[in-house]
């Protein structure tokens, strides 16, 4: 089976894949290039969400997952839009319209990444068999279980990407050589380093996951109103 992990960056998205004589990464730029990703791979594991609610503000995954990771990290985690609001055309908008259904305004963040949302909704619900195998995990929450249970230096520090890096260099021999590589080869406001250890994670996390299994939070999975998994996926 062929295995990534995917996040994205000011470009796009960044693709990593550690399989065994496939490693390789990769700049999707457009919706195609990410289309054709989904139909090659078997398994990849993307920071996006993808499973979302029709009317609370914050999904079940989101609450848990929040409270996994603990004060200090539970700031990476943000509540994505509502579907109601996912196409709407403009951030107020969008925010009417969560306003309508629970009297709280989408964050800005949120907003920022929506397109990446709608394109990865988008492609989920109108390709069979992608939605069985492009699956939403989170970096930080693999990074803690990396490091044994928790992560002792925030990303945006660069202390933080070289304890990361460190801990992927440990397991993934090309590691070390991707992110020297990706940074040479592509400008910063481009791909920044934690975009790039973030999709390391994920890409070694979704090939430990074909002999090690998936486990998700919550552990009983709902889905949404269009049939995409509400959950967190981790090893």
């Amino acid at each position: 089976m062929r295995t990534a992990g995917l996040d994205g960056c000011q470009a796009g998205w960044i693709l990593i894949s550690f399989d065994e004589g496939e490693e390789k990464y990769e700049i999707l730029r457009d919706k195609d290039a990410v289309k054709d990703a989904f139909g090659f791979f078997d398994r990849i594991l993307i920071d996006m969400p993808i499973g979302l609610e029709d009317e609370e503000y914050t999904r079940e995954c989101d609450k848990l997952l929040r409270k996994r990771l603990g004060g200090e990290y539970s700031s990476s985690v943000f509540s994505p839009p509502i579907r109601p609001a996912l196409y709407a055309p403009t951030y107020a908008e969008a925010n009417m319209i969560s306003y309508e259904y629970n009297e709280k305004k989408l964050s800005l963040q949120s907003w920022n990444i929506t397109p990446k949302i709608q394109m990865v909704d988008d492609l989920l619900i109108n390709n069979e068999g992608f939605a069985e195998k492009i699956l939403e995990s989170h970096p930080e929450l693999l990074f803690q279980i990396m490091n044994g249970g928790m992560i002792f230096q925030k990303k945006n520090l660069k202390k933080g990407i070289k304890h990361r890096l460190e801990l992927l260099r440990d397991r993934e021999k090309e590691a070390e050589d991707f992110f020297r590589d990706i940074k040479e080869e592509f400008r910063r406001n481009e791909v920044d380093e934690d975009d790039i250890v973030d999709a390391m994670v994920l890409a070694h996390y979704a090939k430990v996951s074909l002999e090690k299994g998936l486990k998700t939070i919550p552990e009983q999975v709902e889905t949404d109103s269009e049939g995409l998994p509400k959950a967190i996926h981790y090893v």
